[in-house]
């Protein structure tokens, strides 16, 4: 899948999976814990550059441009 900065893994993490608060780089606000959302990382990476998404900022991932994310 095609992340803002390359070829990605996606995981999304359902409400129940959800039990920390992160940083959603789409929009900057915090995911809260119990809050449906996607994780991402680079293709070619080993997991450590994941990133936590709100579900709709990454599916407007193309339409928005996030700071740094990766």
């Amino acid at each position: 899948m095609d992340g803002p900065g390359g070829p990605v893994r996606v995981r999304r993490i359902p409400g129940a999976g959800a039990e920390k608060s992160y940083r959603c780089p789409g929009c900057d606000l915090e995911i809260q814990p119990g809050t449906p959302h996607v994780v991402a990382w680079a293709d070619d990476g080993d997991g450590d550059d994941r990133r936590h998404w709100h579900t709709g900022c990454w599916n407007a991932r193309d339409r928005r441009r996030p700071g740094r994310w990766r």
